[in-house]
């Protein structure tokens, strides 16, 4: 068993509480020291009571399933000796009401683009699978209720969405 830490810190200072006049930023800290600035974000809770700058939760859920699929990614290739060079993800997450009628993250679209380098490159077909075998791993997609869909982005295709 892993236990995993993150710390919220949030102030009221001299903010009216009571009457709904406080502002949601706070602070996010993990273990390993690194400290990021949180917020509701102003999709939910409207400008100036949201810090628009800082990171709110649905985009952490976004990110962390973005990772978690681009490391498990990483160590597919690595074992089946594919050079990735570089790995990008513009990651989407859409917030609906589910089934129950509740706003949830409903679907989480990853979208990498992967560079290889090297004499062994791989398919499109080889690529697939090892996205599909990356997402089967993810610790963080096999926790979630949301869709987790992943479109790989190809170079060529690039120019089709110009």
């Amino acid at each position: 068993m892993a236990q995993y830490v993150a710390e919220i810190l949030w102030l009221r200072g001299e903010q009216d509480f009571l009457r709904n006049g406080y502002s949601r930023a706070h602070v996010v800290r993990f273990d390993g020291g690194v400290e990021i600035a949180g917020s509701s974000s102003p999709h939910v809770v409207p400008l100036p009571m949201s810090d628009a700058a800082a990171v709110d939760p649905e985009e952490m859920f976004v990110a962390s399933l973005s990772s978690c699929h681009m490391l498990w990614f990483l160590s597919i290739a690595a074992k089946r000796r594919f050079c990735v060079d570089r790995y990008r993800d513009s990651a989407l997450g859409t917030m609906e009401k589910n089934e129950a009628g509740k706003l949830a993250m409903t679907v989480v679209t990853l979208r990498p683009e992967v560079t290889f380098s090297g004499e062994l490159q791989p398919s499109r077909v080889q690529i697939d699978q090892m996205h599909h075998e990356a997402h089967d791993e993810c610790f963080i997609a096999n926790s979630v209720k949301s869709v987790v869909r992943c479109e790989p982005v190809f170079e060529d295709s690039l120019a089709d969405r110009q």
